[in-house]
């Protein structure tokens, strides 16, 4: 059984991975932190008396849900999504760069030039765009096993999908990125 401050401590580590991988999903901030939140009130209402090693597949879990139902909602409303802006990046603000962030903390002590700096961040947005134009279901395996760090199995848990869907989807991820960002000159 999870404690209080155990269910807390799990929410508290979870909720900016869980709003980055959101706003990738549905592309706007402002519904983003909406699903993460209902995710964060229905792990808490209903399965925050399972042992504290269960939270993170349950909430993963829960988080695909909600993910799904904001589409089924905004479906509904738009009469098969005819309206295009939902799809568009929530911009260039600078506030939400999780490439930037991964990045900066494997060169965090070294010191570069202002130059390689900016063509890094270029190139950081280049991989973030093509990461946005992957198919849900592809991006979905992508971010999870490659940004979340989940194995083949928590993957396939959470998203509703056989181990073999997980490997398919993120085989075919990797594909389109590279020939994507070797077709842009990028190679990794």
């Amino acid at each position: 059984m999870a404690t209080e401050q155990e269910l807390s401590d799990f929410l508290k580590s979870v909720e900016k991975r869980a709003f980055k991988r959101s706003v990738y999903h549905v592309r706007n901030e402002e519904s983003a932190l909406d699903i993460v939140q209902d995710s964060m009130m229905k792990l808490a209402e209903h399965y925050g008396h399972k042992p504290a090693a269960e939270l993170p597949m349950l909430f993963q879990r829960i988080l695909s849900n909600c993910t799904l139902d904001w589409f089924r909602r905004q479906k509904t409303r738009n009469a098969l999504f005819s309206n295009m802006s939902d799809f568009e990046s929530a911009g260039e603000d600078g506030e939400f760069d999780l490439l930037e962030t991964l990045n900066v903390q494997s060169h965090s002590d070294q010191t570069e030039s202002a130059e390689s700096s900016t063509q890094r961040a270029q190139t950081l947005r280049e991989i973030e765009t093509e990461v946005q134009e992957l198919p849900a279901r592809q991006r979905e395996a992508f971010l999870m096993r490659y940004w979340e760090e989940l194995d083949v199995a928590e993957t396939a848990a959470a998203m509703g999908c056989s181990e073999g869907s997980v490997k398919t989807h993120c085989s075919r991820a990797v594909q389109a990125l590279g020939k994507a960002l070797r077709a842009k000159g990028i190679t990794l």
